[in-house]
């Protein structure tokens, strides 16, 4: 269900977006929680960057709700950082954060499916496993 990908001497998870989506759902969204703790954490190791608080982000997707907009400011933070991620790799169709915070609002598991699909691209590329387009067909023979 996950793979480990090696990026600069540090280990990060590439996790099936359907996994997460059906973990969350099997586990009335522990899973999700847990997932976007961790989520943080390699975000945080990833691009060396001590403003990424996972305590903090966490906090805001559960107890933020009784204010209302902390979660969405939360996924809206955490998309930037893996669109930064995809920019720093150039990869290709990157995370809209508007619509991680739209999917937020109406399909709650659903920003675990789009923002782990996007983080996969950046392991992808980053590790250097990237799949390698298929060789071209031979021309028919005439």
């Amino acid at each position: 269900m996950a793979a480990t990908v090696t990026v600069d001497g540090q280990s990060y998870l590439k996790r099936s977006p359907l996994g997460v989506l059906g973990l969350s759902i099997i586990t009335l969204g522990i899973y999700w929680l847990y997932w976007y703790y961790q989520v943080n954490v390699e975000i945080r190791r990833f691009q060396n960057d001590e403003t990424v608080r996972p305590g903090v982000a966490l906090l805001a997707v559960t107890v933020g709700w009784l204010v209302i907009v902390p979660p969405f400011i939360s996924v809206y933070n955490t998309s930037l950082h893996v669109e930064q991620m995809e920019s720093r790799y150039d990869v290709a169709g990157r995370i809209s954060p508007a619509i991680n915070v739209i999917l937020l609002l109406f399909i709650s598991v659903g920003t675990g499916i789009y923002t782990q699909e996007h983080l996969n691209r950046v392991w992808e590329v980053a590790s250097g496993d990237s799949a390698s387009p298929l060789p071209e067909p031979p021309p028919p023979s005439s």
